[in-house]
């Protein structure tokens, strides 16, 4: 069955989208022609909105419609502790605790040699440039992989020299979930970071 070109190129830009193979696309696709006009008018306003408002923070590079952010403008966060991560979705997922209350520094990414980026491609030179501003302590909130702990590594191998209290989240066995299932880097983890009860 031949489709309407317009729809072949909305399959095949929804087919860009991470996650969505070509049947996911087809059926968006066919899901988004059955769709009444005024939701798919909403649809692409969102999505132009987000593409014409939406910027990185200058100080954090974290994602914001406002510059500074809110947690980089705000006189209630503690601005003596930075949490390093990796991608902006980051930021959310430590937001989602309620316990942080320090500001944030987002790398756009993480080392990794195999795939071409090095220190030159994330958001090192920045985060150096804030520690003279009070900074007490640097928490290395980097993924638990390969990539992240070489990201943390380097990271710390820099801070240190700066008299900055570097400290790194704690990794181990998730809550929730049985011992027997751990593999031998997380067990070995859990055990390295246990503390007093």
């Amino acid at each position: 069955m031949a489709l309407p070109d317009p729809l072949v190129r909305l399959i095949d830009e929804l087919q860009r989208l991470p996650g969505i193979g070509p049947k996911s696309a087809q059926r968006l696709a066919f899901h988004l022609l059955r769709t009444p006009r005024e939701h798919t008018d909403r649809l692409a306003d969102a999505l132009r909105e987000v593409k014409d408002r939406v910027t990185y923070c200058s100080v954090c590079n974290n994602i914001t419609d406002t510059d500074p952010c809110p947690f980089c403008s705000s006189d209630s966060r503690d601005k003596s502790i930075i949490c390093v991560v990796e991608e902006p979705q980051n930021v959310a997922a430590i937001e989602k605790t309620r316990e942080f209350k320090g500001g944030y520094h987002v790398l756009m990414g993480a080392l990794s040699p195999l795939q071409g980026i090095g220190p030159d491609d994330l958001k090192i030179k920045s985060l150096l440039l804030r520690i003279g501003d009070g900074v007490k302590e640097v928490i290395l909130a980097t993924n638990p992989n390969v990539d992240g702990e070489a990201t943390a590594i380097y990271l710390a191998r820099l801070l240190k020299p700066l008299g900055v209290k570097v400290t790194r989240i704690a990794m181990g066995v998730p809550v929730g979930s049985d011992l027997e299932y751990a593999d031998e880097v997380t067990m070995h983890k859990s055990l390295e970071g246990r503390r007093e009860v």
